[in-house]
């Protein structure tokens, strides 16, 4: 499969990448939300989830994601995925994927047309 990162040409993504890319953008425009996200487990196992903006919890896209894998027995993370209009992930967000996958998992973010803008580390 072939994601377009903003600014160059056509690259080949890996499948599962791809894959939660798109779970996260779908999760972003079903339920109407800021962001969209979803991780892959060391299972391959995938958890996806919008913002949650209550009056008394708010937490991004990701973090949710990635709380939901904890709390469904994950004990790593192979990737992330985030779908925002963000020019890059918040610290909070990469902390959270690298407490649970290590500092080398990859965190893809794409635009909300679902362009692959930038792929880093948890780090």
């Amino acid at each position: 499969m072939k994601l377009v990162f903003a600014g160059t040409p056509e690259v080949a993504v890996p499948a599962l990448d791809a894959l939660i890319v798109t779970l996260a953008r779908s999760a972003r425009a079903r339920n109407g939300v800021a962001e969209g996200a979803a991780v892959r487990d060391e299972t391959g196992r995938t958890y996806v989830a919008g913002t949650v903006a209550l009056e008394s919890l708010k937490l991004s896209a990701l973090r949710t994601a990635v709380a939901m894998a904890v709390a469904s027995g994950a004990t790593s993370l192979e990737a992330a995925a985030v779908v925002s209009a963000a020019e890059s992930p918040a610290d909070e967000d990469r902390a959270a994927v690298r407490d649970l996958g290590g500092p080398e998992t990859p965190v893809l973010l794409a635009g909300p047309d679902g362009t692959l803008r930038l792929r880093v580390t948890a780090g």
